[in-house]
């Protein structure tokens, strides 16, 4: 299949651009190539999103410009340094190259544990990606921009956990992006067969505040039965950049998998995640938390589909609001006829820090199955005066005491992670928010 030229003709990410990436990669498996010659023609089929478009209905759509935009080939030496907590295994990418790496203990190595990246895991373990890279498409809104992330996709990890092996420590994936109207399209595919055990943390960060990016990133989360997994993903990008992010989670019988995302940078960013519950026992907890300040907005799409009975899932997403921030949150329930007994909450809470924030929360249910026990709920509330009054009674400026605030109105998401160190870490980055 041939590549259609580019509907922007002024844009750096037009067909010669493509060539080009796909030129740089001929050596890579053939089913690869297909498949970002096929994203390649979607994304220059599908519209960008309009006002009609209900799953866009919110949003900032003048925002929504891909032009100007090219891909980064040589990476930057100017990587920022993140907290830092026990791991056992690493990579850095820096412009899409991989600068850093820190192998795996020989042991896990030895039980068939792989932790390589994109590239690396196409030529050697092709047949393993094939058969979980995209299994189940996006299908939240954001699939023009999930398209371009498979035509460009150049950096991303691997994970693969065989049956019943346990990883003790944390995997850490960091990609960072430098020079202003740089692209990056990370994608991350997580496999954990029967029984296995793992955690991934993932950063995203600008080298430079002020920058102008744009990001497209895909997850793919699988966790077979048994499994547990657990994925931390933290976007710290510029004030500058546009960012798309879609995670496709699907849990199989009695597996567990927690997903936490923290947002704390951008200028306009849409986070889809959406979780599949496969099998009887299957139970997906999903996080978030946003520190929304200045004239972000940030769009956050989330859909739980239970598909067998006996499953579970909750989802909790906090935002605390600052100055002019938006956010968007609509969240779906869906509850298959042959789901009967499936749990699920689904709540959204909102501090609204500033009279001038805005947060727009849209929870829906869409159960076929009669024997359930399906929630949700949205919330917005203005600080508590009188806890700010006691905090600045007591010497405390209003900044540091708003800090204080968020973080107690964070704790209950950050203490259902079981890493002491990890929940050290990310406070450690959400305090940056207050320090600038």
């Amino acid at each position: 299949m041939s590549a259609i030229p580019a509907t922007t003709g002024d844009t750096g990410l037009n067909a010669e651009r493509f060539a080009t990436h796909m030129g740089q990669r001929a050596a890579l498996p053939q089913w690869w190539l297909e498949a970002k010659k096929e994203a390649w023609n979607q994304y220059n089929a599908l519209p960008l999103p309009t006002r009609s478009d209900e799953r866009w209905r919110y949003s900032k759509l003048k925002g929504l410009k891909l032009e100007g935009y090219d891909l980064p080939e040589v990476a930057s030496l100017h990587v920022p340094h993140l907290p830092d907590f026990a791991h056992s295994g690493e990579m850095t990418f820096s412009n899409r190259q991989l600068i850093g790496r820190q192998t795996l203990p020989p042991e896990l190595i030895e039980k068939g544990v792989i932790f390589a990246p994109l590239n690396e895991a196409l030529r050697d373990h092709g047949d393993l990606v094939r058969s979980y890279f995209q299994k189940h498409p996006a299908n939240l809104g954001s699939e023009k921009f999930v398209a371009l992330n498979t035509a460009f996709t150049a950096t991303g990890a691997v994970l693969y956990v065989p049956k019943g092996v346990e990883i003790p420590e944390p995997v850490v994936v960091q990609h960072t992006l430098s020079g202003d109207h740089n692209a990056a399209f990370p994608h991350t595919l997580v496999i954990l067969e029967d029984n296995a055990k793992a955690t991934l943390v993932e950063y995203f960060v600008s080298a430079h505040a002020e920058e102008a990016h744009m990001v497209s990133g895909v997850n793919d989360l699988h966790a077979a039965a048994g499994a547990q997994l657990t994925y931390v993903g933290v976007q710290s990008w510029s004030n500058n950049t546009l960012a798309f992010q879609t995670n496709s989670i699907a849990v199989e019988r009695d597996a567990k998998v927690l997903s936490l995302n923290v947002h704390l940078g951008g200028n306009q960013a849409r986070h889809e995640s959406h979780s599949r519950l496969l099998g009887p026992g299957a139970h997906s907890e999903m996080l978030a938390l946003t520190v929304a300040n200045g004239e972000r907005e940030y769009d956050q799409r989330t859909l739980q589909t239970h598909v067998s009975p006996h499953t579970t899932s909750n989802l909790l997403y906090k935002n605390a609001l600052l100055d002019k921030a938006k956010t968007i949150f609509s969240g779906l329930i869906v509850v298959d006829p042959d789901a009967q007994k499936t749990d699920a909450y689904q709540s959204n809470r909102n501090l609204m820090l500033s009279d001038e924030a805005e947060a727009d929360s849209l929870p829906g249910l869409e159960i076929e199955a009669n024997d359930v026990r399906c929630t949700h709920g949205a919330t917005s509330a203005r600080i508590d005066a009188d806890q700010l009054y006691y905090l600045r009674s007591r010497g405390i400026p209003e900044k540091r005491a708003n800090e204080l605030l968020v973080f107690g109105f964070f704790e209950e998401v950050l203490n259902k992670l079981d890493d002491d160190a990890l929940h050290a870490a990310l406070s450690s980055l959400i305090q940056t928010k207050f320090q600038a």
